[in-house]
């Protein structure tokens, strides 16, 4: 009897019963095909069209908008800053967020307040207040200028001078070193103490355990926030677009910034989606590269090494 019973169940029953785990995810998986999978890849396509967003008519030019991008200086100007905006935030960023969590490592009076404090900038860093409130404070008569008043130093144009406008906005995104910080002191907790006080018999100072035991231990950490700051750090926006609208001089015109102006500005959107998806390429090579070169440097204590 049980047999029969057995024989006549429905098959789609025992379907989502040997499935299960499927129908968990499912609303996470068709929130991604809606959400992320279509438009990646409708930006594919639409790269290699003659596409507006106002206009019914549209052409395939194929390869045509990447040729116009790398036959263009404005277009090629923007990739260059975008380059310089992060080869000069990320190295930065890690190193001073490294130098903060090792600080804040020791058993110090007051070290929750102080991780607490500085992990503020972090939160408050991509909104649009602390943009403004960066603007006022580099501004001709901001506090930065004031402050430099007062030991003598000459006012300094920091927003329009094609020279200093591109520190401004790389400082804000600096200053945000918190959740890099945090992952960091969580890496430094979890390197053994038994490695430092078998150092500090063998005679090894301060800075001798710090280069041959701490940096070996927590490269994985400084691998992870490496290609994650990297990422972040080709897609700003923000900065460049509430602080110094691209200028002066297009010298903190980012690539994002070109894509919006392109897409929500000028409606083409063929162009923005090629430049987006060179973007795409780009931040792709960084990160392979980074993957292959982390057998060299990364130091993993299951592998052998």
């Amino acid at each position: 009897m049980a047999g029969a019973k057995a024989a006549v169940r429905p098959a789609g029953k025992g379907f989502w019963r040997r499935n299960r785990g499927l129908l968990y995810v499912m609303p996470w998986l068709i929130g991604f095909i809606i959400f992320k999978g279509l438009p990646f890849i409708s930006s594919l396509y639409y790269s290699a069209m003659d596409y507006n967003l106002f206009k019914t008519d549209s052409s395939f030019v194929g390869l045509g908008n990447y040729a116009t991008i790398l036959a263009t200086k404005k277009y090629i100007n923007a990739y260059k800053v975008t380059f310089l905006y992060a080869f000069i935030t990320v190295p930065l960023k890690l190193m001073f967020s490294l130098f903060i969590a090792y600080i804040l490592n020791f058993n110090i009076k007051f070290v929750k307040g102080f991780r607490t404090i500085y992990y503020i900038p972090s939160i408050l860093g991509s909104s649009v207040a602390i943009s403004v409130v960066w603007k006022s404070i580099f501004n001709s008569t901001g506090l930065v200028n004031k402050a430099l008043g007062f030991i003598g130093i000459d006012e300094i144009n920091w927003l329009g001078s094609s020279k200093t406008a591109i520190w401004v906005i790389c400082l804000l995104k600096i200053w945000q070193f918190g959740s890099a910080m945090v992952i960091f002191l969580a890496a430094l907790k979890g390197v053994p103490t038994s490695l430092y006080e078998a150092a500090a018999i063998d005679g090894a100072g301060k800075w001798k355990q710090f280069t041959r035991i701490t940096l070996p231990m927590i490269t994985p950490v400084i691998f992870y926030n490496l290609v994650t700051q990297l990422c972040e750090a080709f897609q700003e926006f923000n900065s460049a677009y509430l602080i110094t609208k691209g200028g002066p001089l297009g010298s903190t015109t980012l690539i994002s910034l070109l894509v919006y102006q392109n897409a929500f500005k000028s409606y083409d959107m063929g162009m923005a989606c090629a430049m987006a998806w060179i973007l795409f390429l780009i931040v792709g090579i960084f990160s392979a590269v980074a993957f292959i070169s982390q057998k060299y440097w990364v130091y993993y204590s299951d592998d052998g090494r």
